[in-house]
């Protein structure tokens, strides 16, 4: 299992578009407006290396521990294994809360990225996907409607086992899926 935290901004990723001609599309949009939707994600290779499977929450505030340790017993309801759970070294993942609710919990196996090495992780390539593909050119003016749209297209991803395969082969990690 890789795991990673992202956030959608109110403010829209712009990317090139079509348009009639003589009709300049136009992006409206609150100015000097810092709030986000953060997200979570994992993306769950199963034990026979056969099937992955994109996981998410999405949250009001930045990510916390709390958030973190909420996400986990989601999924272990949903998961049936014991997990290698791989991830980067946010603050979140180092506090004292989240490694005692890990030693509790002896089926859930911690490693850390390498510092610094972003291209590593298969999460972050499904986090530059949706922001660049679904959730481009998308201008918000409240929070609830930009939380409604990420879910909207995170909820795709997951019904596109092709893309969160694709996401685990670009990475330049040695994994092999049947």
């Amino acid at each position: 299992m890789f795991l990673d935290e992202s956030g959608f901004l109110m403010a829209p990723l712009v990317r090139r578009s079509w348009a009639p001609a003589g009709q300049t599309p136009v992006l409206y949009q609150r100015g000097a407006h810092h709030r986000k939707v953060s997200a979570i994600a994992a993306l769950c290779v199963s034990p026979q290396r056969d099937a992955v499977h994109f996981y998410f929450r999405l949250h009001p505030t930045d990510i916390s521990a709390n958030q973190v340790m909420g996400f986990f017993r989601a999924l272990d309801r949903e998961l049936q294994s014991p997990w290698l759970l791989v991830w980067d070294r946010l603050n979140a993942h180092r506090a004292r809360r989240t490694r005692d609710f890990l030693l509790a919990r002896p089926w859930i196996r911690p490693c850390f990225f390498p510092a610094y090495a972003p291209e590593l992780n298969p999460v972050e390539y499904a986090w530059s996907w949706l922001k660049t593909n679904p959730l481009a050119n998308l201008a918000r003016t409240e929070l609830e409607s930009l939380a409604g749209e990420a879910r909207l297209a995170a909820r795709s991803l997951q019904h596109r086992p092709s893309l969160l395969r694709s996401f685990l082969q670009h990475s330049p990690l040695f994994l092999r899926l049947n």
